[in-house]
């Protein structure tokens, strides 16, 4: 009987970036509700991935790779600019002749941080992390991402102890929201 190994944070942060981009792909081609759909999942994988990534994988990285001061604030203030770019995205609505440029600027800003958070941070995370640690630092990350926000919140900390004190009670106001959302769109009529 063979037994598959659980992915370690890594690899499941690195399909994550992979998805991130394959949605990013999907927005260029989605019109009307489709693509009201897709950036909204879209805003809802990228809020709770950064806000697990603050909470786990940072404050590791800070400790354990070289120059990891620099490399995780630098990633924070990527981050911190990605929320407000996000934020002001979903504010604008995907409907407005602006947002597609926006958009792409956004898109290019994340996806050019997600490739130096793999060269930079994850690589070394994978160099001086023992394989047992990467994988709980994975169920972690899962257990994070199930509390996080799902919106951007651009005024909340850029840290773990601020997004475990802001965290929760923006993650319910979130998920209310998520839940009337959803709920108007399959009653509609």
């Amino acid at each position: 009987m063979t037994t598959t190994r659980e992915k370690d944070v890594v690899e499941l942060l690195v399909d994550q970036h992979n998805q991130i981009k394959t949605m990013f792909a999907e927005m260029e081609t989605a019109k009307g509700d489709r693509k009201r759909e897709v950036f909204e999942d879209l805003v809802r994988l990228l809020a709770v991935h950064e806000t697990a990534e603050e909470e786990v994988v940072h404050p590791v990285a800070r400790r354990k790779i070289a120059n990891g001061k620099q490399v995780v604030d630098e990633r924070l203030h990527e981050e911190d600019q990605a929320k407000r770019m996000l934020a002001e995205l979903y504010d604008l609505g995907i409907d407005k002749p602006e947002f597609d440029i926006r958009f792409r600027a956004a898109k290019d800003s994340i996806i050019a941080h997600a490739e130096r958070e793999e060269r930079d941070e994850f690589s070394g995370l994978r160099q001086t992390v023992d394989a047992d640690q990467l994988r709980r630092m994975a169920d972690a990350v899962k257990a994070a991402e199930r509390t996080a926000p799902t919106r951007p919140h651009p005024n909340a900390p850029e840290s773990a102890v601020g997004n475990l004190l802001a965290g929760p009670p923006l993650a319910v106001f979130d998920r209310v929201r998520d839940s009337m959302r959803e709920y108007a769109k399959t009653h509609k009529g």
